[in-house]
């Protein structure tokens, strides 16, 4: 059985990141990829993270109208759930290691979740937690 693939906010908004081309066509390649996209997983921080990023963040930003599309078609991928008990496993791994609380969110939902590579810029690439490995796509 093929690995979980869990996405970092980054991978997503490259997805419509006009000012550098060659990650957007990564990110497009990836999320194009039909075999791949059955193992992707997000979390609701990332949708909330995604839909702030490209309608604020961008040189040039999404519509909330483009934007509200782009999360519901995001919103069809697995989804897991920020509750009190992801928040409270992120502050401990956050205060254990030399991480910000969000990337440790991040971090913990991929692991509740099973997944075995996490995509993300955010993370020392090839780290391992456990059974899941981070992998910067755009390396």
């Amino acid at each position: 059985m093929k690995g979980r693939i869990f996405l970092d906010t980054n991978v997503l908004v490259y997805l419509f990141d006009t000012d550098d081309p060659s990650k957007q066509r990564r990110a497009q390649d990836l999320l194009g990829d039909q075999d791949l996209r059955t193992q992707i997983i997000l979390s609701t921080q990332v949708l909330q993270e995604f839909y702030v990023t490209v309608t604020q963040k961008l040189a040039a930003p999404l519509t909330p109208e483009t934007a509200l599309k782009a999360v519901q078609d995001l919103a069809t991928f697995p989804i897991v759930q920020i509750d009190t008990s992801l928040i409270l496993l992120a502050i401990q791994r956050s205060r254990q290691a030399t991480l910000s609380f969000w990337d440790s969110l991040i971090l913990e939902a991929a692991l509740v979740a099973g997944a075995t590579l996490l995509y993300s810029e955010d993370f020392q690439t090839g780290a391992v937690f456990g059974k899941l490995r981070i992998v910067n796509p755009f390396n």
